[in-house]
């Protein structure tokens, strides 16, 4: 079991609060991101949950189980860290069977574990091997392969694929996602990447200045932001949003729609404006659009699409997927 609950968690160092009493629910084998700007919060409300911060305020349930005070070794968590923080000296044997070998597991029982957890992530070819002479991303597969002989109740990752390149990158988090869905465990990832959080999420928490945004399955936190940080946020590219006299003809102080529900097209109906930038990916284009009075829209379209830059076109959006906002930046829903 790792159902992992947050009621009124807040931290503060001195006199500044960097988690402003967080409530949550993470569900037993769900795959959660924290996600967010820098300096949000997410890595400080990682470690509260790891034990290797105190909490200030509130209560961290495992469980059922009220953790705080409780030692980072005893909360039956592991921790997956940004750097791979293997022994040098060590294989990958050792590497992965450390933490074992110090609880005093016995040697049979650590050589079962090691192997069993090197077949599941590829390993095994390599077991004798030295960190030296890994690749970045089986260097990763290791660290994973120590938090997985402990048989934790949740594994908590710490932006685990930050050093690697961006192709690597995407083979990792496939892998990552994969794996948690085999050993059905609870996981907790921290990412500023809000692609990945989309792509490997059961449910995404958007963080911001230490406050919970929103909490909600990838596809609600897209189609249905609660605010604009979070219309903003998710997405890539970012939501367009139009203020002034423009939105007040839908109702709202401010509008948003996002850049595959902005059609371009050389005349027709919609907002007159010139190329600034085309992007001509093969299977998407996406246009920078300086239109007048509103300011730089982008749209994206799938395919080829024959305008360029200094082009002059027209934006129609869909009206069924206007999103309005009102003054505080909270979302209207009709």
């Amino acid at each position: 079991m790792g159902r992992i609950t947050l009621q009124g968690v807040r931290k503060a160092f001195g006199s500044h609060t960097v988690i402003h009493g967080a409530d949550l629910d993470i569900a037993d084998g769900s795959f959660v991101v924290f996600v967010g700007p820098s300096g949000c919060g997410k890595t400080t409300l990682l470690r509260l949950i790891a034990g290797l911060e105190d909490v200030t305020d509130g209560r961290i349930l495992i469980d059922g189980s009220n953790v705080v005070g409780v030692a980072a070794a005893k909360r039956g968590l592991s921790m997956v860290f940004q750097s791979y923080a293997l022994y040098p000296h060590m294989s990958v044997r050792g590497n992965i069977g450390f933490g074992l070998k110090m609880a005093g597991v016995a040697r049979p029982e650590i050589n079962r574990k090691v192997e069993a957890a090197a077949a599941t992530l590829n390993l095994t070819p390599y077991l004798d091997r030295k960190p030296r002479e890994l690749s970045g991303g089986q260097r990763q597969r290791v660290a994973i392969g120590r938090a997985i002989v402990r048989e934790p109740k949740a594994f908590l990752f710490d932006e685990p694929l930050s050093n690697l390149d961006a192709a690597l990158r995407v083979q990792m988090r496939l892998e990552i996602t994969t794996l948690q869905k085999q050993l059905a465990t609870t996981a907790i990832y921290v990412t500023h990447d809000q692609v990945e959080a989309m792509t490997m999420a059961d449910r995404i928490v958007v963080l911001n200045a230490g406050r919970i945004e929103q909490f909600g399955s990838p596809l609600e936190l897209y189609d249905r932001p609660d605010n604009l940080f979070v219309a903003g946020f998710i997405g890539s590219p970012r939501m367009n949003f139009i203020g002034k006299e423009m939105a007040k003809r839908y109702g709202a102080p401010t509008i948003g729609i996002r850049p595959e529900h902005l059609r371009a097209a050389r005349d027709g109906e919609g907002w007159q404006g010139v190329v600034s930038v085309a992007e001509h990916l093969g299977s998407d284009t996406f246009l920078h659009v300086d239109v007048p009075e509103i300011g730089r829209l982008t749209a994206r379209s799938v395919g080829e699409l024959g305008l360029t830059t200094g082009d002059r076109v027209r934006l129609s959006p869909d009206p069924a997927r206007i999103h309005r906002f009102d003054a505080d930046g909270r979302a209207i829903r009709s």
